[in-house]
């Protein structure tokens, strides 16, 4: 937790150890200078400092931790071959020349921004070994590890000459979406919502429906007429968590996770302007940035990069953001009179409802207690339709 105040403002200009009398004059970054006494007299607001761009990577771990839906690791339930596989991990983490932590970070923020579990933020590492370039000879690529239909479904750009399953920004963007999506489904169940994510969520609550079971009492284990590749997925993620668990009781591990990390946030890279160019100009590493953005070859307007937070902003929200601006309802003016739906609501059983980024016909249903069939008659809509951010559906709401 970051806590602001006068002793911090006062270390970053100074650096750790060096002390000042009161009424001694310090020197800032910008070569002006400020009275301590005048700083002791006014309280510093935390908005006026400007934005960190490196953290310490244990913060990071400790993000991780503290985000977990299953803080404890089961040794027990864990599968030693898994542990032995990805016993790599925590040393990839500690090694300053690997990207593995800073894009850890990166996947944690954008994972607790949206309220999800940080387990989600270990599928990248099962995936692709946190390598943003990784490419399946079977055709799935990037972090994630999409193929080009659930890419283009969860609406990743991809055209000729760019292909956003390698942009870390577009492709972490649609797993938190879709991750989303799937834990929301699943009653908030992590383990059915990767499962969901390896396979499909059709398959998933087919093998529910199959097993008599249901989202809030499944076992995930005992699903019935699922790939093996399927099961497996649940137990390589908490073969990883444990090996993170006792990875933080290694002291020189967590050593070698005491230095600072860039925190890394998604740049939209100026129209007519190479990569190269940017990372010069803003006075980064130019490998370091081209190795993070694989999808990036060329100057396409609007491209979304993944590099270090800039002093001075430049940053976009995080996908969390990006969903409660979208979900905002617009506001009226002056002209119109919004419709009283919740009084109709009230009177009828008549609903409205409008779809959310995110959202199925499936999690809809679900929530007004009406079957997807319901829903999607009476909006005469079959069952191949896909629902749009901003559809507006009226139904009856069962009673």
């Amino acid at each position: 937790m970051r806590r602001h105040g006068l002793s911090l403002a006062l270390g970053l200009l100074l650096g750790a150890g060096s002390t000042v009398a009161s009424g001694q004059s310090l020197p800032t970054s910008s070569g002006l200078t400020q009275n301590v006494a005048a700083l002791g007299a006014l309280p510093v607001d935390p908005a006026s400092l400007p934005p960190a761009t490196t953290r310490n990577g244990r913060e990071i771990f400790a993000s991780f931790r503290e985000g977990l839906a299953a803080p404890q690791c089961d040794a027990e339930a864990t599968s030693p071959r898994w542990r032995k596989q990805f016993a790599h991990a925590p040393a990839r983490l500690g090694n300053v020349e690997d990207d593995a932590l800073p894009l850890f970070g990166y996947v944690v923020d954008e994972l607790r921004a949206a309220g999800l579990p940080t387990e989600f933020a270990l599928i990248p590492f099962v995936e692709s070994g946190y390598r943003p370039g990784a490419r399946n000879a079977s055709g799935p690529a990037g972090l994630w590890q999409f193929i080009a239909t659930t890419a283009r479904n969860h609406r990743v750009p991809m055209e000729k000459g760019y292909d956003g399953r390698l942009s870390p920004v577009d492709s972490t963007r649609a797993a938190v979406r879709y991750l989303k999506t799937l834990h929301g489904m699943f009653a908030g169940d992590w383990q059915l919502a990767v499962m969901a994510y390896n396979a499909g969520e059709y398959r998933i609550l087919q093998a529910l429906r199959r097993g008599g079971m249901n989202a809030q009492n499944a076992r995930a284990a005992e699903l019935p007429g699922l790939s093996p590749i399927t099961y497996a997925y649940v137990e390589k993620l908490h073969a990883l968590a444990c090996v993170l668990e006792q990875a933080e009781t290694e002291p020189d591990m967590m050593a070698s996770l005491n230095r600072p990390v860039p925190i890394l946030k998604g740049h939209t890279l100026p129209a007519n302007t190479s990569l190269t160019a940017w990372s010069s100009q803003n006075a980064l590493e130019p490998a370091r940035i081209a190795r993070l953005n694989p999808a990036v070859s060329g100057s396409r307007a609007g491209t979304r990069v993944l590099a270090p937070a800039l002093v001075g902003g430049g940053t976009e929200p995080p996908v969390e953001a990006l969903v409660a601006i979208s979900d905002s309802p617009p506001q009226p003016t002056q002209t119109r009179t919004p419709a009283p739906v919740r009084t109709v609501a009230a009177a009828s059983g008549a609903r409205r409802h409008t779809v959310r980024n995110g959202e199925s016909a499936w999690t809809i249903a679900r929530r007004y207690g009406i079957s997807v069939k319901t829903l999607l008659s009476s909006n005469n809509l079959d069952a191949r339709a896909i629902l749009k951010p901003g559809m507006v559906l009226r139904f009856e709401e069962a009673r």
